[in-house]
């Protein structure tokens, strides 16, 4: 057997090893926590623990959630909920500088309220908001990085995929994690469209405007926005008032937007039963990734706890003398180099059992650790060389090479630093409104 404490150092590495060979993300996970396993025990002990632990970590009620919001998204991307909500926000703010821009800010911000996956967001609007803002003249880097930025509103505004798996694997309360993310939603999507004005006022996006609707036309227009509304009310609404768990909202959701499938004309003739197939397999496609990635993750866990790693790291932190926002803000930085090779799950999966003992024993509240881990996930779906966004809206608009879909996301980068300095300084941000939960 191998001395204990070398033995986390042979697991990591194997990890990056397995990951250069091409090896899918959770298997390197498994094969490296297995390999971990039978360092410091032996075969028979791996054996009996992979007996129960795949089904251990995966047959946890919070997660019935997750393919549930992932159906409600693709029923309401294919009733073209996202079509609608562009041509809303274009009559409020296409006129401004970087007003299309904006407008599919708007649109990411609003239909992540019925979506919980970053990429489906972010593919969803692009197919929308690009060609307006082309035709428009807008500079390639913007049009392009404003719409892969406004992808990552799809892991923070709930019904949020990301935020259900965060508070699974730390055992924190999912209802508080959903509320938590509509203010520091609404705050990301403000600081985005304040950094797209004050860009376009400068940049070849400053002609690039459309014309001014009346108020009555903006107004009168927003009635198509309602099936976002009555989603979120739906969904957000029954969990922040009590009156459903989040598992009965999501289901609650779900069917509220297979309705709105149903009653979407343009559906009927492009072949409803092909929509409602494809809405299906999608969402079974994603959410047997995300499980895999649980039990992957759930041997390795298994393995740092086996050699009792988060234990001496939360130990070691506390004995230290650090500042614990200090510490708090380390351990947040180390998401920056991880997201630049790993998807979000992947991120949360091998960083959190490591970090959250450490973040309990501090006494931070877990809820505001966990809001501005998304927030740093959120940086590595735009930054190079995994950022999904930035390869999905690639993929969309062949004529804007990869590099510049980049380019023009590392400005978005740099307001997500801003929007997260304002909720690690103020917690209030993140912990208000699930708060008021506990009085009520």
């Amino acid at each position: 057997m191998l001395d204990p404490s070398i033995a986390p150092y042979v697991a990591v590495a194997l990890i990056f090893l397995f990951m250069g060979a091409g090896v899918p993300v959770f298997a390197a996970l498994a094969l490296s926590g297995a390999a971990g396993i039978i360092m410091v025990e032996d075969v028979t002990f791996l054996l009996t623990r992979l007996k129960s632990l795949p089904y251990s970590t995966t047959a946890v009620y919070t997660l019935v959630i997750i393919p549930l919001f992932i159906l409600m998204g693709a029923f309401a991307h294919h009733a073209e909920v996202g079509k609608k909500l562009f041509h809303v926000a274009a009559k409020w703010v296409g006129h401004l500088p970087g007003g299309l821009a904006m407008a599919s800010i708007l649109t990411s911000a609003g239909f992540a309220a019925t979506s919980g996956s970053s990429v489906a967001t972010a593919a969803t609007v692009g197919s929308v908001a690009l060609p307006e803002m082309k035709k428009a003249g807008y500079d390639p880097a913007l049009s392009a990085g404003a719409v892969a930025a406004g992808g990552v509103l799809g892991v923070l505004i709930p019904p949020s995929v990301l935020l259900i798996f965060y508070a699974a694997l730390t055992e924190t309360s999912a209802g508080k994690m959903l509320i938590a993310g509509v203010v520091p939603g609404l705050l990301t999507t403000f600081i985005f469209m304040v950094g797209i004005w004050l860009i376009a006022r400068r940049g070849s996006s400053r002609t690039a405007v459309t014309k001014r609707a009346t108020w009555t036309e903006a107004t009168l227009g927003t009635g198509q926005a309602w099936q976002v509304l009555v989603l979120f009310i739906v969904v957000m609404g029954g969990i922040y008032l009590g009156i459903m768990t989040p598992t009965e909202a999501g289901a609650l959701g779900a069917f509220a937007a297979f309705l709105m499938l149903l009653s979407h004309r343009g559906s009927w003739r492009e072949g409803m039963r092909g929509k409602i197939t494809q809405s299906f397999r999608s969402s079974i496609d994603t959410t047997v990734m995300i499980l895999f990635t649980i039990i992957g993750a759930g041997v390795f866990s298994y393995f740092l706890t086996l050699v009792q790693v988060p234990n001496q790291l939360a130990q070691a932190v506390v004995e230290s003398g650090l500042p614990p926002y200090l510490v708090i803000a380390c351990l947040l930085i180390v998401f920056v180099p991880l997201g630049m090779f790993l998807d979000a799950f992947s991120m949360m999966v091998i960083a959190i059992p490591i970090m959250f003992p450490t973040v309990r024993s501090l006494g931070f509240d877990p809820i505001w650790f966990g809001i501005l881990t998304v927030k740093m996930c959120e940086i590595g779906l735009i930054t190079p060389p995994v950022g999904l966004n930035c390869y999905v809206i690639a993929g969309i608009d062949r004529e804007t090479p990869l590099p510049t879909v980049f380019r023009g996301a590392m400005w978005f980068v740099a307001m997500e630093f801003v929007t997260i300095t304002l909720l690690f300084l103020f917690p209030v941000l993140i912990t208000w409104l699930p708060s008021l939960m506990d009085r009520g």
